[in-house]
């Protein structure tokens, strides 16, 4: 069977599946035509960019659309329900290296280490030595953590245990935090947080859930942290805030369009650390990724349920739609 990659996996991944006797093909072009173009003959998609809302429409033989990582905000998980399309992840895979990733980014903004770098090079030993003066260390500080998932509560442990900070947490639901994690009201949180790590998902609730009047309750000196999806900030607010000096900074590796736009006015701010949405990946991050990616890609072509099984309310129809494209079908029994 066919196997379409929307860009470049492990070779444990390439491994797994041409061992397992399918063929692998790969994305020519960009664009969503290029992405309709992949998967018009192909039985399986791993996904690391976002597909076309209408791709089922453009993908006939599709059983699988698996998520070489965790958010599966790049798959139309609706319509591929619809169409008995198995949708699988990687639930966990890169919550280390995320919640490392957030403490160098409140590293790098507490000591300054963009700028000192930038002296450092330009102007000499002693200007970049200055930017000492208004350093701060993570002791003591608070920092609040919007989502308190996997990436949430490793995050918090460090920050609690490993710098002694006081941490506050905010979800859905309140009971069941981790026991150094503090919950808080949105608000309250905001407005008590030295730094405020955003690390939940993009769900229709938290779509721009920080506007202006959440930054406006940030302290004048607090750096805000997004890791998690651009939209869950409301971008002009966020400019308008850092550009009038209302809030210390901020450290982004996400954004609304992506990639950031050259002319954007982010990048001519001083006060903001910009990355290229590259909090999750490591060398042991991807290749856990690749592997069980890969692993739950061949137990769907085989007919069995994912690992990491994001729609199961799909496995009936998935059934009927293995039926109607003629595959053989695993007894009941054994599609576990």
């Amino acid at each position: 069977m066919r196997v379409a990659l929307t860009d470049p996996v492990e070779p444990i991944a390439e491994r797994i599946l041409t061992e397992a006797g399918h063929e692998i093909t790969r994305l020519s072009g960009s664009g969503p035509d290029a992405l309709r173009a992949l998967c018009r003959d192909a039985d399986a998609v791993m996904v690391r960019q976002k597909l076309p809302d209408d791709l089922l429409d453009h993908a006939p033989r599709l059983l699988a659309a698996v998520r070489h990582g965790v958010g599966v905000d790049m798959i139309p998980v609706d319509s591929c329900t619809a169409h008995g399309v198995l949708v699988a992840n990687v639930p966990g895979s890169n919550a280390d290296a995320v919640a490392e990733f957030l403490v160098a980014q409140m590293l790098a903004a507490a000591r300054h280490v963009e700028a000192m770098h930038a002296d450092h090079l330009a102007k000499g030993w002693g200007p970049a030595r200055s930017r000492s003066a208004t350093a701060t260390e993570l002791r003591g500080k608070t920092l609040g953590i919007l989502g308190v998932g996997d990436i949430g509560s490793r995050l918090g442990r460090i920050a609690a245990l490993g710098f002694g900070m006081r941490v506050l947490g905010h979800r859905r639901h309140a009971a069941g935090l981790p026991e150094h994690i503090a919950y808080a009201a949105l608000p309250d949180l905001f407005a008590e947080s030295d730094y405020i790590a955003l690390a939940c998902p993009l769900t229709p609730e938290t779509q721009g859930i920080v506007d202006a009047a959440m930054l406006a309750r940030m302290k004048s000196t607090a750096w805000l942290l997004n890791v998690s999806r651009g939209p869950v900030v409301q971008e002009g607010p966020l400019v308008a805030a850092l550009r009038e000096g209302r809030i210390g900074g901020a450290a982004l590796d996400v954004y609304w369009a992506q990639p950031l736009a050259t002319d954007h006015p982010l990048r001519a701010l001083p006060n903001v650390i910009l990355t290229p949405h590259a909090a999750g990946l490591t060398m042991e991050s991807v290749e856990t990724m690749s592997r069980v990616s890969a692993t739950d890609t061949v137990r769907i072509l085989a007919g069995l349920r994912p690992l990491n099984f994001f729609n199961p309310e799909a496995w009936e129809a998935s059934r009927a739609r293995r039926r109607a494209l003629g595959l053989p079908m695993p007894e009941e029994g054994n599609a576990a």
